[in-house]
């Protein structure tokens, strides 16, 4: 990674085209809410898998010889499965909380994961006495965060763009947080070695694979969508903005700046998707604006999350950020 000093211009370009692509995700996903969610969050790891299979292929003609045989060992198969289970889970419960609650509060909710880390390690440290306890600054973080959280909570039943805060659906975003942490310790445990499209396309393809199921089991409209729905008329067009956009500029535009950037900022501009992707959903479709509680409260989670950002030592950061970059 190469000094700040020395950072090219375009790569702050890159970063705010970035944090924009994947603030998106969440106004597009509403635009097509006839299709059910789980089946929609299939479709949209679908597309992005098509995306990510020749940049693996490349990247597997650079470092396939290096990794082959570790790749097939026991072990990481079953990180590479758990991490496309919890990233299947993820989308599930978070695609579902957009039907259920604001777009304001189903970003704020699954954006918290950060306070959840810092929850889980807490308890793992009194268990476990090797692991690191959170630091005075992440307790912190996380204390103001889930205050945050609590203040949106009174707008409960407010109305914004057509929806309604409910607590089920904030319930659902706050379980993808809780569910895209799983992901993100695949992707310490796997991103050490592995190079970043070699573990994404799998990780994703087996997302897209697991939430079929999910869907023919739990949503009575899957047939009449189908497994492959988004090749059809104007979905496809909305779900290849969301791999292209999303994930592409998105995802993609997030890792190449992390060769420049320290991950530190960039994880801190990524806390900016609740406010950026609001300001999307209001500006282009209509999504309606926040209520009074969600003004105070939000801001607050994310004043809590970005001090968990800045409290987290930089090795932790980094892992962290390279995890959670094939989400949303």
């Amino acid at each position: 990674m190469q000094n700040n000093n020395s950072t090219p211009n375009w790569v702050w370009f890159l970063l705010i085209a970035a944090v924009f692509g994947v603030s998106s995700a969440g106004a597009l996903f509403q635009q097509v809410d006839d299709v059910p969610p789980l089946l929609r969050a299939s479709w949209r790891l679908q597309l992005t898998s098509v995306v990510l299979f020749p940049l693996s292929l490349m990247q597997w003609r650079v470092h396939g010889a290096e990794i082959k045989d570790r790749m097939l060992e026991r072990d990481s198969l079953m990180w590479l499965f758990g991490g496309g289970l919890f990233l299947a889970l993820h989308f599930g419960a978070w695609v579902a909380s957009l039907d259920e609650t604001s777009l304001t509060h189903s970003l704020l909710f699954v954006t918290a994961h950060p306070l959840i880390i810092v929850f889980g390690m807490f308890l793992i440290a009194r268990l476990f006495k090797k692991h690191r306890s959170p630091n005075r600054l992440e307790i912190i973080g996380a204390c103001i965060g889930f205050i945050g959280a609590a203040l949106a909570l009174i707008d409960l039943g407010d109305e914004q763009g057509g929806r309604t805060v409910t607590i089920w659906g904030d319930f659902l975003a706050f379980l993808g947080a809780i569910f895209v942490v799983g992901y993100i310790v695949s992707g310490r445990v796997l991103r050490k070695w592995m190079p970043i499209f070699i573990y994404a396309f799998p990780v994703t393809l087996i997302g897209a694979i697991l939430l079929i199921p999910g869907s023919m089991l739990l949503e009575d409209e899957f047939s009449s969508f189908g497994i492959f729905g988004w090749l059809e008329g104007t979905y496809f067009w909305w779900f290849l903005a969301l791999a292209l956009i999303a994930g592409l500029l998105g995802h993609t535009g997030l890792n190449t700046c992390l060769r420049y950037i320290p991950p530190l900022v960039v994880s801190t501009s990524v806390t900016m998707e609740p406010i950026i992707g609001s300001i999307i959903g209001y500006v282009l479709f209509d999504s309606g604006l926040p209520g009074f509680w969600t003004w105070i409260g939000g801001p607050v989670l994310i004043s809590g999350i970005v001090l968990v950002v800045i409290g987290t030592p930089q090795q932790d950061t980094n892992n962290e950020t390279l995890g959670a970059m094939s989400t949303d």
